[in-house]
């Protein structure tokens, strides 16, 4: 190769980074697109609204334990080789979404997903974070919420629109892994000094004392919305199809795409405030949120049930954000990956355990009676939040406590 065709495929930081970002917003566009489809696969293979959340909390399950084992993979070998992977990863889930034909693939399709995703993610993050160490936190928490939106509302339209629903959205991201997997071998490395030592089967989970009582005052609201999330990836489509009669798989995914798209924006509304003023307006979001869902069900509106997802989204990107804002400023750097493994494996549970018990309630009092207990659950958490995330104001406005 030429080595001005070498300039100039070795892309400026800039170019880099929307690369790596653009990656990121496929990675987690595929982890939702399948949600409007799932009317369609219950249409098809009948089986159970439990092995529907089956099938999402394996994605959930999955995600996590990559993150736990290998989430640090890329500071030993690279961040180029772990997205090269997880690109080949995301490359055969799609591959075993376009040969399913039952719910036994499915399962096993999210759960590759899963893995990709978890190291996509980790190794994504921390490149974006190697070249703009300013911004990074802004593009990796705005990127996510901004592909799941698009992979529901994307994957709900195609699937109406589009020839072969249950395989075009798939063909469609398999051709974009392939893409960006050409033009990440194309691409350089970002990481500086490796460490050898960076190898870590299994990190301490530990929180650092200075972050116990924090982490414990935030919990409520990061756990309602993740379970929220859970649920609306999980279960919402089917919800909105029989309380509202409207049968378009297009119309499926607006509600989970609403919630994401709110939640992006959040993000980018409280980039610069404090962890405590994040946090209470998450709460301040999602309670509201909460009730127009449960008026919306109860009511069978779709104005309230897509108004209530604005509100509860923009509550989970300010809530997940602030959280983050509040506890990480009281650990010292060489405890944070403890502290985060445990915040991340709470939040993963919220979204995965919630999720699984809906499905087998709905088995047992129905899906409407289901969502308007799911729908609570979320209120009594955001309730809880209101009081708690006060006490993280106190002690961030304490002389003698870190500000977020």
């Amino acid at each position: 190769m030429s080595s001005s065709l070498t300039r100039k495929l070795r892309q400026s930081d800039a170019a880099l980074t929307a690369l790596h970002a653009q990656t990121l917003v496929v990675t987690l566009a595929a982890s939702s697109a399948s949600t409007p489809l799932y009317a369609l696969y219950r249409a098809a293979w009948t089986f159970s609204p439990f092995l529907l959340t089956v099938a999402f909390a394996a994605y959930a399950i999955a995600l996590l334990l990559t993150l736990l084992f290998v989430g640090r993979l890329s500071d030993r070998i690279g961040r180029r080789p772990v997205i090269l992977g997880a690109l080949l990863f995301e490359g055969a889930s799609m591959l075993l979404f376009l040969n399913a034909t039952d719910i036994g693939w499915l399962i096993g399709a999210r759960l590759v997903l899963g893995v990709a995703t978890g190291l996509a993610t980790s190794a994504l993050s921390a490149a974006i974070i190697d070249l703009s160490p300013q911004r990074g936190g802004f593009v990796n928490g705005v990127s996510p919420l901004f592909g799941m939106g698009v992979g529901a509302l994307g994957g709900g339209l195609l699937a109406q629109y589009a020839p072969a629903p249950l395989h075009f959205i798939y063909a469609l991201l398999l051709g974009l892994f392939a893409l960006q997997f050409i033009r990440t071998w194309f691409s350089r490395e970002t990481a500086g000094v490796l460490r050898p030592d960076a190898w870590q089967p299994l990190p301490k989970i530990a929180v650092p004392p200075a972050a116990r009582a924090t982490l414990l005052l935030v919990s409520p609201v990061n756990i309602a919305a993740w379970a929220l999330c859970g649920f609306y990836l999980s279960l919402m489509p089917s919800l909105l199809q029989q309380v509202t009669g409207i049968t378009a798989l297009g119309f499926s995914g607006l509600a989970v795409a609403l919630l994401a798209f709110s939640g992006a924006a959040a993000v980018v509304v409280a980039r610069h405030q404090s962890g405590y003023r994040a946090l209470a307006g998450g709460t301040m979001a999602m309670i509201p949120g909460s009730l127009l869902i449960l008026a919306g069900i109860i009511s069978g509106s779709v104005a309230l049930l897509l108004v209530g997802s604005v509100f509860a989204g923009a509550g989970l990107g300010a809530g997940f954000l602030g959280a983050i804002k509040s506890i990480v400023p009281l650990a010292e750097p060489h405890e944070r990956a403890g502290l985060m493994a445990v915040f991340y494996i709470e939040s993963y549970l919220a979204n995965a355990i919630p999720a699984m018990s809906a499905g087998l309630l709905v088995q047992v009092i129905g899906l409407k009676a289901t969502a308007q207990a799911m729908s609570l659950l979320v209120l009594c958490l955001s309730a809880i939040a209101a009081v708690t995330v006060r006490k993280v104001g106190r002690q961030q406005a304490a002389p003698d406590m870190p500000h977020a």
